[in-house]
């Protein structure tokens, strides 16, 4: 076992290659910019052979663009292993309402502060914090400004998470998140005094997401109306395993929770009939309340994202794309011609220098970058492919 002081050690060790490494990312990321109006290409471009989306590229460009420019003195402080690129990131996000000239102000007062701080000071809250202070400090009269734009990029976004959990979060000024979260622990703790079992943290989500729903607050757990997707081997379609059930939009969950969902009084479900063989659709069940347009909502089913290898934008938010173009090459709208592709994708199809070849059978997508590279993904089918098809290839679907 390593000693305090070798542990200690190596944690700074490893402090410093994170910090460094970050840095090359910035300078790396700075160098190749080439300004606001080609930044999402570019993003899309280099998203692959970073292992992250078009959107966190996007993000990073502009964060070491600001960094190289804005705060030359915290990416020195990233070279030398001071702070790694997360804390760097909290720092600009605190100076982003600033003017150049007010940024580079509060950069340099930053790293004189920095000098003989402690360690503690490095932490991401504190430099944050210290910041701040200094953002009032140079420009007193911007407060109102800042706030005015921070409140103009409120937001409600929705990630989802493991074990079928996902997370709800929403941007608001202080005041109003504050008194939200007043108004829902008051009615979990006089639920809590009624002797509800439930804890608060059950019942500060339960009594959210009743509000939200229109639901009597804290009554019950809360349940919504869904559309649930139970995909089924065509030979069991009369019938439902404990296997193969995906929520819409989110992925695959466990059999149990799925008929929780299902047995609903307001949820919608249908069958997903699909060829043991390949694992892929065939065929969505006929009965439903509510109607919609079968072409879209399989080609929806079938692909599940959108298309492009290092998209995950779930179908459902994507546009119908035809791959032969509907009026340059009179492209049918059909389950054959047809692929999800999001908006962002789907006007970047069409650019000077991208091409794209996508094979809806297959679920085959081949896109080639303005720089010459070349990406493939391949859709996964739903179910795992079975070596034989208790159908044969030369019969039809028995629906």
């Amino acid at each position: 076992m390593l000693g305090t002081g070798d542990m200690v050690a190596a944690a700074r060790s490893l402090r410093e290659q994170r910090a460094r490494v970050d840095a090359a990312e910035v300078e790396f990321l700075a160098a190749v910019d080439t300004g606001p109006a080609e930044r999402r290409g570019l993003a899309e471009t280099l998203a692959p052979e970073l292992r992250m989306s078009p959107q966190e590229v996007e993000a990073r460009i502009q964060a070491a663009v600001d960094l190289a420019s804005r705060m030359p003195q915290m990416l020195t402080a990233m070279r030398h292993g001071l702070t790694d690129g997360y804390g760097a990131r909290r720092v600009l996000r605190v100076t982003a309402p600033l003017s150049d000239a007010h940024a580079r102000r509060v950069d340099e007062l930053l790293a004189d502060k920095l000098t003989d701080a402690p360690v503690s000071t490095w932490q991401p809250g504190n430099l944050a914090r210290h910041a701040a202070r200094l953002v009032q400090r140079v420009d007193p009269g911007g407060q109102t400004a800042r706030a005015r734009t921070a409140d103009e990029d409120r937001k409600l976004q929705l990630d989802h998470g493991e074990h079928a959990q996902s997370r709800l979060t929403v941007d608001l000024r202080s005041e109003v998140a504050s008194a939200c979260y007043a108004r829902v622990d008051a009615m979990a703790r006089r639920l809590r005094r009624g002797g509800e079992t439930r804890t608060l943290e059950q019942l500060r989500a339960d009594v959210t997401a009743d509000l939200l729903l229109g639901n009597d607050p804290g009554v019950q757990v809360p349940q919504a109306a869904a559309q649930v997707y139970v995909h089924l081997p065509v030979d069991a379609a009369l019938s439902i395993s404990d296997t193969g059930c995906e929520l819409d939009g989110y992925g695959p969950i466990p059999a149990p929770i799925a008929r929780e969902i299902m047995t609903g009084p307001e949820s919608v479900w249908r069958a997903v009939l699909c060829d043991s063989a390949t694992g892929e659709p065939l065929d969505l069940g006929r009965t439903r309340r509510r109607p919609t347009a079968t072409i879209r909502e399989l080609v929806r089913v079938r692909d599940r994202e959108c298309v492009v290898p290092w998209c995950r934008r779930p179908a459902r938010h994507c546009d119908l794309d035809h791959e032969r173009e509907w009026a340059a090459h009179h492209g049918p709208t059909s389950l054959t011609n047809t692929g999800p592709r999001c908006r962002r994708h789907h006007r970047m199809k069409n650019a000077p220098g991208w091409v794209t070849r996508y094979d809806p059978i297959r679920g085959a997508t081949t896109i080639t970058t303005p720089t010459g590279a070349t990406y493939t993904g391949e859709r996964e089918p739903i179910l795992t492919p079975r070596r034989q098809s208790p159908l044969s290839r030369d019969e039809p679907p028995p629906f």
